[in-house]
């Protein structure tokens, strides 16, 4: 280092030019400081906005459908067999033998109808019957006679047809008035009101003196077989493939909740209600120990298997665009990745999925609107302790 070798005036100068250097350097490394820091916070936010340009997403994973899943739906009960009762004459009311809530047997006696406009009319066609018969004998006798006749020319054989042909007629009239006494024989036979079939009076309409008359549409009584019952369903139609004969079902009912009764369907429409686009099913229930009721309302619970290959996806992770419904996917190159899905049916919180994905799947959750294909993301993964906000498949 060069030092002064002069006097006190050379010591002043090298001191002074000193002084210059040192506050020259500490305004360049001030500055140099200053552009450093600059572009280490310029960099940083540059990283941070990069950081910040990735979308972050959660995911969660594609579920399987189950192989069943229970179907309920209102069911109407009706009995098995149920008839209403009609006179089929005309008359009063002389008495009736059952009266409502009574169990009759296939034939029995209900009640009888006093006809005696029917049995004056019966009177007369005997009597007709028997005028019928004495004219027929006579023209068969006569018809004979001129028959033996002819053979020896004795008449001719225009008198003889005429007489064969009175005996047709009286033969025919003979006919007629047998038809005619068995016809009032059947309309005397309708006094008496019997079951049809076995089963439980649910209705009587008539007393004793009551005027009946046929054919005026008046119900004498209703009787209905009790001991099995038909449950008539409405499926909605994207179920209906599923209703097969033969099919289980439970139902339950209101007034018995702590019993269930098994059934199946034994028949359908095999055709939808174009007003309701719902398919009619009908079960049936054994009612052995009358614990049921006709025009009951109960639900009927289904187990419908599900169709084979089907997922279930949350409905958060669905996006709705132009072309379709689609999910996103995050691929090995950390891109979102849309899918094109086909719907089934709609569980509210999940919604079927019969094509497009396959179990065990990652989905986006939340996807942004405004997601699209290749744009980069970045998977969120839960904090320790915390597990990944997932909704639980349908049981």
């Amino acid at each position: 280092m060069l030092q002064p070798n002069g006097g006190p005036r050379s010591w002043l100068h090298w001191l002074s030019a000193r002084r210059k250097t040192a506050a020259i350097t500490a305004v360049i490394v001030i500055v140099a400081a200053g552009i450093l820091i600059r572009l280490e916070n310029r960099y940083m936010l540059s990283l941070e906005a990069k950081k910040h340009a990735v979308i972050g997403v959660a995911v969660t994973k594609v579920t399987a459908a189950p192989h069943t899943e229970e179907l309920v739906l209102p069911g109407t009960v009706s009995a098995y067999t149920t008839a209403p009762i009609y006179a089929r004459t005309n008359g009063y009311l002389k008495r009736w033998l059952v009266d409502l809530g009574a169990h009759v047997k296939a034939g029995q006696l209900l009640a009888e109808i006093d006809t005696p406009e029917v049995d004056q009319q019966l009177y007369q066609a005997e009597a007709d019957l028997h005028t019928a018969q004495a004219n027929e004998k006579l023209a068969q006798s006569t018809a004979g006679r001129w028959a033996a006749l002819l053979k020896t020319d004795s008449v001719s054989k225009q008198e003889a047809d005429e007489r064969l042909g009175d005996y047709a007629s009286k033969t025919a009239l003979t006919a007629s008035a047998e038809a005619n006494l068995r016809r009032l024989r059947d309309l005397q036979s309708f006094q008496r009101i019997v079951a049809p079939f076995d089963g439980t009076v649910t209705v009587r309409n008539v007393d004793v003196g009551q005027l009946v008359s046929n054919g005026n549409g008046q119900e004498l009584f209703h009787i209905a077989d009790l001991s099995k019952l038909r449950i008539g369903v409405q499926v909605p139609q994207p179920y209906a493939p599923q209703m097969r004969i033969g099919l289980g079902a439970t139902l339950h009912f209101a007034e018995h909740p702590d019993q269930q009764y098994p059934s199946k369907i034994v028949r359908t429409a095999d055709a939808l209600d174009a007003r309701t686009r719902t398919l009619l099913v009908e079960l049936e229930v054994d009612n052995a120990k009358g614990e049921l009721f006709p025009g009951a309302y109960t639900e009927v619970h289904f187990d419908v298997p599900a169709p084979a290959g089907t997922v279930l996806v949350p409905i958060n992770t669905l996006l709705f665009r132009g072309t379709g419904v689609f999910v996103a996917k995050p691929d090995a190159n950390g891109r979102a990745t849309l899918k094109l899905v086909t719907l089934g049916r709609d569980f509210g919180s999940q919604v079927e999925a019969t094509s497009g994905l396959a179990v065990d799947e990652v989905v986006i959750v939340n996807p942004p609107d405004s997601l699209e294909d290749g744009v980069p993301i970045r998977v969120i993964e839960p904090k320790a302790g915390t597990s990944q906000i997932m909704l639980n498949p349908r049981p």
